[in-house]
């Protein structure tokens, strides 16, 4: 089977969530794209968008029509000479208006199940349960007479156990896109012994027409991001409680948050990323990947804590931060939630107590925004750091053991067989997660 006849059926578990959905709209313009050269003219493309659902499959369109136009929009030239053969399309609106209408078109939502029995490929975006998702695939193989191929967007579910426990022969690999998948660039790639070649074949080159850049990772629970950031922030998390034996906790986990955004030259800090994820997600994610990792305690009681307050952060419909360890307005963080009272502390009321005692930042120092755009960025980090492992301030102390740490956490990736090399750990942390710096560095020796 071709590429392009291998996506001319397909089908996407829990489309209608906030993966599915981005997968949803990346593989629907391709499939729309692949339609429209001469070979395919006539031949049916259709996309199968599965959910539990149906209200929020019903918002499916208000989201894929705008973005699916904007695309459209950025490629007029090519569109032209695609619906060449339409001379009732003259103005370029009228190639636009019926590219979104052709593409909205291949979309059918559906609440069951049994729609993915006529497809060639499944792409599986539901909760991070792996007998979830083996029951699924379990289902939709024992039913469909085509053999289908699995891309699991799992982030932290090895994909041997899911080959093994659906059966699927090796016609399952692990595609993991990042958040979110319309946006981010990263794709990780996981294949175990068992994977169809071909399958491999297939999915790099699906990631290449979508631009897509790809890491490869073992096939251990977390992969190489989640192997990073779950231990990244439960280490944030224990400097936290740490610091909180001196101070009151919404203050410790004021200092970490800023050191880890501003000391460490990061987008947001580590409760803040932890917020965005969710603190449900990433307590889910760390009991997934806890039973593989012997010599470790991938646990937070902490986080135990937040959920049994209903705190879980996350985002909602619109995209828009929900409170989580910080309290937000507009995106912004204005609060800081205090575990014993409850509630939430204004930043005001704390933030210029905790400023000075972590001590004044070195003058050599750099934002995220700022760092991001330099040509000479290594070098502007690099004087940074060093005035920072030369500074006897608090802020700089935390600062120096959290990098160092990280730069650990990278190490182990790549000598516990999780990463192939130090470049794709660092380009995971640079690409998934904006990083301005990837672990693994000089910069903190």
């Amino acid at each position: 089977m071709t590429y392009d006849e291998r996506l001319q059926n397909v089908s996407i578990l829990g489309a209608a969530g906030k993966m599915g959905s981005g997968i949803l709209l990346l593989t629907v313009v391709e499939m729309m794209d692949l339609s429209l050269k001469p070979e395919n003219k006539g031949k049916p493309f259709a996309l199968n968008a599965i959910d539990i659902s149906q209200e929020a499959l019903a918002g499916l369109k208000d989201y894929l029509g705008p973005q699916v136009l904007k695309i459209a929009e950025k490629k007029m030239v090519w569109l032209r000479k695609a619906y060449d053969d339409r001379p009732d399309l003259i103005e370029n609106s009228e190639i636009i208006d019926q590219y979104v209408r052709d593409t909205l078109s291949i979309v059918r939502r559906v609440t069951r199940v049994e729609a993915a029995y006529d497809s060639h490929l499944i792409f599986e975006a539901v909760n991070e349960n792996k007998d979830l998702k083996i029951k699924l695939f379990s289902q939709i193989d024992q039913n469909n007479p085509y053999k289908p191929w699995f891309f699991t967007n799992t982030s932290s579910v090895p994909i041997h156990l899911l080959d093994k426990g659906a059966n699927l022969g090796g016609r399952v690999l692990g595609f993991h896109f990042y958040n979110p998948p319309a946006v981010q660039k990263l794709a990780e790639l996981i294949v175990t012994d068992s994977t169809l070649p071909e399958a491999k074949a297939f999915a790099l080159d699906y990631a290449k027409n979508l631009k897509k850049v790809v890491v490869p990772s073992n096939d251990f629970a977390g992969f190489i991001g989640n192997g990073h950031f779950m231990r990244d922030a439960l280490y944030g998390i224990h400097e936290a409680e740490r610091l909180s034996a001196e101070m009151p906790f919404c203050e410790a986990l004021y200092m970490v948050n800023k050191v880890t955004q501003d000391y460490l030259v990061r987008p947001m800090g580590i409760f803040q990323l932890i917020d965005y994820v969710g603190i449900d997600v990433t307590q889910f994610i760390m009991k997934v990947m806890n039973p593989f990792l012997p010599d470790e305690d991938l646990h937070s009681d902490l986080l135990d804590k937040m959920m049994e307050m209903g705190v879980r952060g996350g985002q909602f419909a619109d995209g828009s931060q929900k409170n989580g360890f910080l309290q937000y307005e507009k995106g912004k963080p204005v609060g800081i939630f205090d575990p014993e009272k409850k509630e939430y502390v204004t930043l005001v009321t704390i933030s210029g107590k905790c400023d000075e005692k972590l001590g004044p930042v070195p003058s050599s120092a750099i934002n995220w925004k700022t760092a991001v755009k330099l040509r000479n960025k290594d070098e502007k980090l690099a004087a940074f750091f060093h005035d920072l492992k030369n500074s006897d301030t608090l802020g700089a102390k935390l600062a120096v053991s959290y990098g160092r740490k990280s730069n650990e956490i990278g190490c182990k990736l790549v000598t516990s067989g999780v990463a192939f090399s130090e470049e794709d750990v660092n380009t995971v942390l640079l690409t998934g997660f904006f990083h301005a710096y990837g672990p693994i560095n000089t910069f903190f020796e």
